[in-house]
């Protein structure tokens, strides 16, 4: 505890962020020494120094078992507690890799920030007993990963947002704000994993005014059509989908999902657009005679066309984006990214990498800063984003 302390206490601090999104495609690692917290007038340059980012594959075995287990019905309690431990190890390995790869030793590191794995995300209240119950669940025990490595960490960010009444998610506009809100521009800020989420900052706003949420899929429904259809795990550059032609039809269709409509504050996951979506995406593709080409390009398509819809959504409120800044894998896929520049013209569309943060690192550094702000007793979620009550400090400290 005095360790914990003194730690607190400290104005720098290098702190290991941890995460593997809903792709299972691995763990995220960054290595990144922080300066003061989200309130301190800082520059990001002056707060954030990125030492090493790494992504650490999951055995095969294990990343079948993971998605296996996140279907809904098809999780069960053993599979789901051995898995817990499992990921638990694999998240210390990466930790105590990323930080060899630093050239550090683990003595000089002060934190780590663990999100965990998502196997099942429910932020929508139902009934259980009579009593109204969301919930969420990130596996990767983090008191496994705190003794593996001898390194405090701090674990399971989502859960102090939805007991007041939050979504848990997303939690990255905490991280977009400190970095891009501007005086001059009103800025999106839109992270393409398996889940794409838009984070919007006001022209001059604060961190209260912040509207974020997730827009649906990202690369989920791609990398599955590609792995089915092409046998690799996600469709490089887009070059599949590039071959292949939208259909109309099947957009319109696909954009008909529940989720499409509902209001914010809202975010989901594989088990809103997982297998099940996917496989009613193929007989209907199937139906409509398209190539594998096809539908892949369709499934792009309906990534771009749901991030720009809810963007105009929010136009009225907050005004047209000038800019739209995105990170993730899916910045990767020229096709989506020409995708997004001819929805979102005239605004200019770039990624994080142009502002010195990397965009594949990005989820990994935001863990980082909430164990920073977790330790020093400060806030960590935005309450006009998740619908929680109330700003609350995040996580569980595992010494």
């Amino acid at each position: 505890m005095q360790r914990l302390l003194a730690i607190s206490q400290k104005f720098e601090k290098r702190i290991v962020g941890l995460i593997s999104g809903t792709s299972a495609d691995g763990i995220d690692g960054a290595l990144v020494r922080i300066r003061g917290h989200a309130r301190d007038a800082l520059s990001p340059h002056e707060r954030l120094q990125l030492e090493a980012f790494a992504t650490f594959p999951y055995p095969p075995e294990l990343r079948e078992q993971l998605l296996a287990a996140s279907l809904p019905g098809a999780g069960t309690v053993d599979l789901i507690c051995r898995l817990n431990i499992a990921v638990g190890e694999c998240f210390a390995q990466a930790a105590q890799k990323i930080i060899t790869q630093a050239g550090a030793k683990s003595d000089e590191i002060d934190l780590i920030g663990s999100h965990g794995q998502t196997i099942h995300h429910l932020p929508f209240a139902e009934p259980l007993a009579g009593i109204p119950a969301s919930g969420t669940l990130q596996i990767g025990e983090p008191s496994v990963i705190a003794k593996r490595t001898s390194i405090i960490t701090v674990a399971d960010f989502r859960a102090a947002d939805m007991a007041l009444g939050g979504q848990g998610a997303p939690l990255v506009p905490f991280l977009d704000y400190m970095v891009f809100h501007s005086t001059e521009q009103t800025r999106g800020v839109l992270n393409i994993g398996g889940i794409a989420n838009l984070t919007v900052l006001k022209k001059g706003g604060t961190l209260h005014e912040v509207i974020a949420f997730d827009t649906g899929p990202g690369n989920m429904v791609i990398d599955a059509l590609t792995q089915k259809f092409f046998g690799k795990s996600f469709d490089e550059s887009g070059a599949l989908a590039a071959q292949g032609k939208v259909s109309e039809t099947l957009l319109t269709e696909l954009l008909r999902h529940p989720y499409f409509t509902k209001s914010i504050p809202k975010s989901t996951g594989r088990e809103e657009f997982g297998a099940a979506y996917c496989e009613k995406s193929i007989q209907r593709a199937a139906h409509l005679q398209l190539a594998n080409c096809d539908l892949l390009a369709t499934a792009t398509a309906l990534t771009a066309e749901t991030i720009a819809r809810e963007a105009q959504h929010l136009e009225k409120r907050l005004g047209k984006l000038d800019e739209l800044i995105v990170s993730g894998g899916g910045m990767h896929n020229r096709t989506l990214m020409a995708m997004l520049q001819k929805r979102f013209a005239p605004a200019k569309v770039t990624t994080t990498d142009d502002y010195g943060l990397p965009g594949d690192a990005k989820e990994a550094i935001l863990f980082a800063v909430l164990a920073n702000e977790t330790v020093g007793g400060f806030t960590g979620n935005v309450p006009s984003v998740t619908g929680a009550r109330t700003a609350t400090v995040l996580g569980k400290i595992c010494l």
